[in-house]
């Protein structure tokens, strides 16, 4: 038989004199203009860090893989020669990807002031 009453997303704790409490929303802003507001500053922060060789690394070995992925399925190319090409690109990604990443922050920063 279906369920007719949706069940509830946190769990109500009880105490011992029986009474329930519940959490209060924490996890979002109480308006949109906050909610905003909070999306603005969290975008600026994360667009006025410096870059990192880790991200660069991470972000080349994301599109390494496609690359591979791509080479393999959509080409037709054995996946030895998919592996070999996509370890070549992602080496290649890295110090692209990092120049890339810094020649933005710094226009920013000099946008900035």
């Amino acid at each position: 038989m279906a369920q007719t009453k949706k069940k509830r997303k946190r769990k109500h704790r009880g105490t011992p004199a029986g009474t329930v409490e519940r959490a209060g929303r924490t996890s979002r802003a109480g308006t949109r203009e906050d909610a905003k507001a909070i999306a603005k500053q969290r975008r600026a922060e994360r667009l006025n860090r410096a870059p990192t060789w880790r991200g660069a690394a991470n972000r080349a070995a994301i599109a390494a893989a496609v690359f591979g992925l791509l080479l393999v399925i959509v080409f037709g190319r054995d996946i030895a020669q998919g592996l070999t090409l996509a370890v070549f690109m992602f080496l290649l990604y890295i110090p692209l990807g990092y120049a890339t990443d810094s020649a933005l922050y710094r226009f920013r920063q000099r946008k900035r002031g």
